[in-house]
């Protein structure tokens, strides 16, 4: 009877140990770099932290897009970000940034992040989505076929589910145009990921953004853009709660919903 306990035991702390290997865990700067003129880390640099930091958790665990692009010809897509804000780290402050996979859901994968402070307390949690797209067919790819974890995943710390948003945006809706310009482009010649939230967050002022701090930001990446593309942004804004979409032409390249 012992010797079956003490198994169990052994495997349970195996799973563990498993679990801890897939999360990885370095200390963050924020710099002027991250920050907005609220002299905290911006929405959107948020956003780039919590990116940034999953490319470095992927890279550890030897999957990240420069090993898929060389071994696999494929490339990693993100298609959803969702992060919870509790408060935003202050300029100069050092937060340690947490990011681990928690599946591997066949054709898609989803990772957390959690920001803390030098207390251990809690700033933003964040969930990704993403995919990876074979590089000359743009289809996907299964994950089981590639290096990327299959098990022992850590427990997650963000599990509220994506959102389906309302796509009913009218002309009246309408707030401004951009062409997208060079620097708006990122090593898949697409338009960056941060560069749309960069966009959607232009439909406020500066002095609103100042006086509302924001609780949560969810965002849909559900199209390709390129250089020279003019892109449309439309919003709409109930109670406390925005929502953004970007059109080329008339497709929807990108969707945002941000609490405050």
């Amino acid at each position: 009877m012992h010797f079956f306990t003490n198994i169990g035991i052994l495997s349970v702390m195996e799973n563990e140990t498993l679990s801890q290997e897939l999360i990885f865990t370095q200390e963050r700067n924020i710099s002027s770099a991250f920050i907005d003129s609220s002299v905290k880390m911006g929405i959107a640099q948020s956003v780039l932290m919590v990116q940034d930091n999953l490319t470095e958790c992927f890279a550890k665990l030897g999957c990240d897009g420069i090993v898929y692009r060389e071994k696999y010809n494929a490339f990693w897509v993100f298609t959803k970000s969702k992060l919870s804000f509790k408060r935003r780290p202050d300029w100069r402050e050092k937060i340690e940034a947490s990011t681990f996979p928690i599946d591997n859901a066949g054709f898609k994968a989803h990772i957390n992040t959690i920001l803390r402070d030098k207390n251990g307390e809690t700033l933003i949690t964040a969930n990704q989505e993403a995919c990876v797209l074979d590089l000359e067919k743009h289809r996907p790819v299964k994950l089981t076929n590639l290096n990327y974890p299959k098990e022992n995943f850590p427990t997650p710390v963000f599990e509220e589910p994506f959102e389906k948003f309302d796509s009913d945006f009218s002309e009246a809706d309408f707030k401004y145009e951009q062409i997208i310009r060079a620097q708006h482009i990122d090593m898949s010649h697409h338009m960056n990921n941060i560069e749309y939230i960069k966009l959607a967050l232009n439909v406020f002022t500066d002095d609103f953004l100042l006086a509302h701090e924001v609780k949560s930001l969810e965002v849909h990446y559900t199209g390709e853009s390129k250089e020279g593309q003019t892109l449309r942004i439309f919003s709409k804004t109930e109670e406390n709660t925005t929502l953004v979409v970007i059109k080329e032409s008339e497709r929807s390249v990108f969707e945002m919903k941000i609490e405050f």
